[in-house]
Parts: structure tokens; sequence; C-alpha cells
């Protein structure tokens, strides 16, 4: 008994020592501060500004990001790096074939509403994709590569089987891609991070086209932009990713089908996207349903120290984007978690889930609130209006684990792995930055050809 009390605290003293290197790493301050002394050795070396791309051949996302990088090319006074690799997989993608069926769905979105041909002349021609490889590995170091790289994605994720076939020459694959593929792989893990259609600047990292806006105000502040007009193609992107909500639910989004939340309190991207699909719910006069599920790490899937860094990065600059408060952490995962579920549980039978939901997430993610602790819990369920000696009773209900197993069941089903997921009938999209796309798809359920939404 003694030691099993031992062991908790060594596992809460190591969560708030996490928690407090989170929260020093990734204040502004810190950032900015970051920011200056990679400029100031730039300039001390000479080098010029480098930006590293690393695109994959097998995901859509890199051929989506390849469609811009011409037009940044042009506009900035940057010295563009590309580099043919893979993702790493095993821990850093948990659900590979579900991550593979999902990014293609995902993509065939982004590019109708982005307006760049995908999958129009048939499926990606997986043929030729090896000797495809090859071929490509053979340009590197020529003046040609990076346009025959980009035109090479282009062609595949097309479908142009005819175009792939030409630039393969009918040859069959020799294997000669594979130390390339490795050399580049293990060259994006020591820059660290794991993912593909990341572009890397100054060391950050910036993701596809959703984050190519971060890098390109970046490099704006810096005056490296070669003239002051925004480049159009890619200022497109932020116009076509902008959420406007009707004033009053359409008549026509009555009989519409719930909108599904699958949420993690230990997910920051669940709290960032949160209020905006309550927000969605309202407008449009959907019922909204939250399904809260287990963290990734308390479902036997590892989440790397990489992957949580970057994860951190991302969300703290994406709730800065939105006006969200974030920035001091207080790791739940574990009984935190395990506490906050059984109490949401409760809130659902007393009406209050909404603000419950709200509430833990500021104080896990904005305040620093140890919800491990009685009275870290205690300060979110005041302000929820949840009566104490009731939330004591609730955290010795473990009825929510099925709850959550059942909800986990259902989301993989529905072709997701991760939070947040958001499903309304058969829409299931996943991402806290896909609300845009969630309302695009109520305002084509509600379009009856009579106009403009209001």
């Amino acid at each position: 008994m003694e030691a099993n009390i031992g062991l908790g605290r060594v596992v809460k003293l190591k969560l708030r020592l996490r928690s407090a290197i989170l929260n020093v790493v990734f204040s502004q301050s810190v950032l900015n501060k970051k920011r200056r002394f990679a400029e100031l050795r730039r300039k001390l070396t000479g080098r010029p500004h480098v930006v590293s791309v690393f695109l994959e051949l097998d995901d859509p996302y890199s051929y989506l990001l390849c469609h811009y990088l011409p037009e940044f090319a042009a506009h900035y006074d940057v010295e563009l790096r590309l580099f043919l690799t893979e993702a790493i997989t095993g821990a850093l993608r948990p659900a590979p074939e579900l991550y593979s069926e999902y990014a293609v769905n995902d993509c065939r979105r982004l590019a109708r509403e982005l307006g760049i041909p995908f999958l129009d002349r048939g499926m990606p021609p997986v043929e030729h994709r090896l000797a495809l490889l090859d071929a490509l590995a053979a340009a590197e170091g020529t003046a040609e590569f990076d346009a025959e790289l980009m035109a090479g994605i282009a062609a595949y994720w097309r479908g142009d089987s005819e175009a792939v076939a030409r630039r393969t020459g009918g040859a069959e694959s020799s294997g000669s891609a594979v130390s390339l593929l490795k050399k580049n792989q293990q060259l994006l893990q020591k820059l660290g991070h794991y993912n593909t259609a990341m572009l890397r600047y100054g060391g950050e990292w910036y993701w596809g086209v959703d984050r190519l806006h971060y890098l390109t105000e970046r490099l704006d502040a810096l005056a490296v932009n070669r003239d002051s007009k925004v480049p159009s193609r890619i200022a497109s992107i932020l116009q076509v990713m902008q959420l406007n909500l009707p004033v009053k639910p359409p008549a026509a989004a009555s009989g519409l089908p719930p909108l599904e939340f699958f949420h993690s309190f230990r997910s920051p991207y669940s709290y960032l996207a949160l209020r905006r699909c309550m927000d969605i719910a309202d407008a449009f006069g959907i019922e909204f349903r939250i399904r809260p599920v287990m963290p990734m790490v308390m479902r036997g899937m590892q989440v790397p120290s990489v992957k949580l860094l970057y994860i951190v990065a991302d969300a703290s600059r994406e709730a800065c984007r939105l006006g969200v408060p974030f920035g001091k952490i207080a790791d739940p995962v574990g009984p935190g978690v395990e506490r906050c579920l059984a109490v949401l549980r409760y809130a659902v039978g007393e009406h209050r889930e909404r603000d419950f939901l709200l509430h833990a997430g500021e104080a896990i993610w904005s305040e620093a609130v140890d919800v491990t602790t009685d009275k870290g819990l205690r300060k979110v369920t005041a302000k929820t209006g949840l009566f104490w000696p009731d939330v004591k009773a609730a955290l010795d209900d473990d009825g929510w684990r099925q709850i959550t197993d059942d909800n986990r069941q259902s989301m993989m089903r529905s072709g997701s792995w991760g939070v947040p997921t958001i499903r309304m009938g058969d829409f299931v999209t996943w991402g806290q930055d896909r609300d845009w796309l969630l309302v695009r798809h109520i305002e084509e359920l509600c379009d009856t050809g009579d106009g403009i939404l209001v």
C-alpha cells in the first residue's frame, strides 16, 4: 500500500515537472527569443533564409502543398530545399491504415474547396509507384530535381497513369530510391519531426497548406518578401477557410443529424475546437452531442515526446490565432482524465456538460489547474455550478468506462482513431482545423436553391 502511494506521488511529480517544462518552453517570450537567436545566427554565419520541405509521394497532403511552392519560392527571397522522404510511422502514426484512407478523403474535400485538381484522371497508379520513386531519386542533385519532384507527385495524385509511365520510361523498379528515402527520413527525425508535407524554417515546423500562413507571416515580419503584394494563390487559402455562420438557424437545417464531438480531456485540439463546434451546432439549430473517449496513451497507444512537443507548439499558435486562452498547462493524463470523465457523466445528468467541458478545458490548458487533486477539480466544478458532495459521489462511479469504450469503438468504425473527431451522419472529419469544412457540409445539406443562407 505504501509502495503504491509512493509510486503515485512519483507519477504526479513527473507530470507536474513535464507541465512546468512545457509552460516555459512554449511561452511567447521564449519563442520570441528563439526566433531572434535563429535570425542572429543566420546573419553571423552569412547563410540565406533556408526553408526545408519534406515531401512524400504517398502523402496527398504533400501534393496539395506542392501546388503552392512555386509561388512561395517566387515571392520570398529564400532557398527552398526539397527532400523526398517517407513519414515515420509506428507510434508516431498509430493507425496507419485508417490514416491513409482518411487522408485521401480529407484531401479530396480540401482540394475541391481550394480549386486544386485531385484524382481527376483516376486513382494513383500504384503499379508505377516504385519506378516513379526511382526516377525521382535519380534526379536528386540536379537543377531539375525540384520541378521533377513536384511534377511527379502531381501526376501521381491526379491519377495520371500515362504521365507517370512517361516519367519512369516504362522501366521496372530497381529499388534505387530506398537509400535516399532512408537518408532523408533520418534527417527528418534528426531535425525533430516525423510527418511529411512539413516545412521547416528557423527551427520551427509548419504542416502543409493548413499552417503555411504561419510561415509566410514570419517571413513577412523579417521582410524576406520580394515585394509588398500578397501572393494571390497563398492568400486564397485563408480566404477559403473563413468560417461564417448564419445569423439564425435556416429552416432547411431542421431534421439534420446531430453533431457528434469525440473529445479527450488530454487533447489540446479538443479544447480548441469545442466551443467553435458548439457555436456551429447552435447557429444551425443542430443537436450537439459530446462523445468522450480516453486519451491515446490511456488506450495503449504511444505518443512519443517529439509528437507531444509538436502538438503543444502547434496548439499554442492556433490558440493565439483563435483567441482561445492557452499556455499554462497541467497535464491531466491518468487520474486527472478519469476524474474528469466521471464528473462529466454526472454533469450530463445535470444538463451542465457544456459548462463543465469548457471550464475543465480552460483549467487544464490555460490556468494549470491540477484536476488530479480535489482542490483543483473543485475549482472547475464550482465554476460549473455542480454540488461538490454529489461530485465526490460521482467520482466513485466508474460507469463512464463503458461509455468511453463504446465511443472509442464507434469512432474507429467511422474511420477515425483520434480526437477531435467530428461526425454528422455519414460526414466524418478529424482535427480542430476542419470546422470550416463542417460548415461547408451543413451549408450543402441546407442548400435548397433558394439563395444565400441567412
